[in-house]
């Protein structure tokens, strides 16, 4: 559990707000984020810790006295329902329990779809606005 109230400057900070064991798990769930999602920067949002890609929100992790959460936000959770049944959670949430091994595997397959989402879509590409103009009107 965090021990000041603070909000931190940066993930570092964030990270060493927790008891060892936490910290080792955070920092874990970190390096996972980064290797799946080598292009996202990592700053802090809502006090958490926030990777964004494309300059869209990418994914967010935060730890808890008996667990970690990560939020897929928005939509991540939706395409792992199944796998995510055993876990509590809300939308777009889920909370891993400290008592029990971390998927890390897991982790990395949200943050690898999460990537594809917040791919620029094909039809955003090098699009250009245009303004049609009627005959008539000025």
């Amino acid at each position: 559990m965090r021990t000041k109230r603070t909000a931190p400057k940066n993930v570092d900070a964030y990270i060493a707000g927790f008891p060892n064991d936490v910290q080792a798990i955070l920092q874990k769930i970190r390096t996972t984020i980064r290797k799946a999602a080598p292009g996202a920067a990592e700053t802090i949002s809502y006090q958490i810790p926030t990777f964004t890609l494309n300059g869209k929100y990418l994914i967010y992790f935060a730890g808890f006295e008996k667990h970690v959460s990560v939020y897929p936000a928005p939509r991540g959770a939706e395409k792992f329902k199944a796998e995510l049944a055993k876990y509590k959670g809300g939308k777009g949430t889920v909370q891993f329990p400290l008592d029990k091994p971390i998927p890390f595997g897991l982790i990395t397959r949200i943050v690898k779809f999460r990537v594809k989402e917040t791919l620029p879509k094909p039809e955003e590409k090098g699009k250009k606005k245009t303004t049609v103009r009627v005959a008539g009107r000025k």
